[in-house]
C-alpha cells in the first residue's frame, strides 16, 4: 500500500506493521472506553501524550500491530466517528 504524505513522498507499508494513532478527546477515561469499544481485545498500548493548557483536551498515543490496510482504515474511521473522540491523527 502506498500513502502520499505532505511532502509528496510515497510511504510504502508492509503488513503486518506497528502503527500509532494519535487520539484526541476531552477526557482520558472516555478515550480509553472508545478504544476498547473499537479494537476490542486486540493487544495495544494506550499512553497519555499531551493535554491542552486549559485541560479541555487530552491526546493519547494508541500503538498496535496492524495486519492489513483494511484494518488500518477501519480502526481510523471507527475512532474518528466515535462520540468520545474529537480527532484522530
Amino acid at each position: 500500500m502506498e500513502i502520499i504524505n505532505e511532502t509528496k513522498e510515497k510511504l510504502v507499508l508492509e503488513y503486518p506493521c506497528s502503527w500509532c494513532y494519535k487520539v484526541i478527546g476531552n477526557h482520558k477515561d472516555e478515550i480509553h472506553l472508545a478504544v476498547k469499544e473499537v479494537i476490542l481485545e486486540k493487544p495495544h498500548s494506550l499512553k497519555l501524550s499531551n493535554a491542552s493548557k486549559t485541560g479541555k483536551y487530552v491526546s493519547m498515543n494508541l500503538d498496535l500491530i496492524i495486519t492489513n490496510e483494511d484494518e488500518r482504515t477501519f480502526i481510523y474511521e471507527a475512532l474518528k466517528n466515535h462520540q468520545n473522540i474529537k480527532m484522530v491523527l
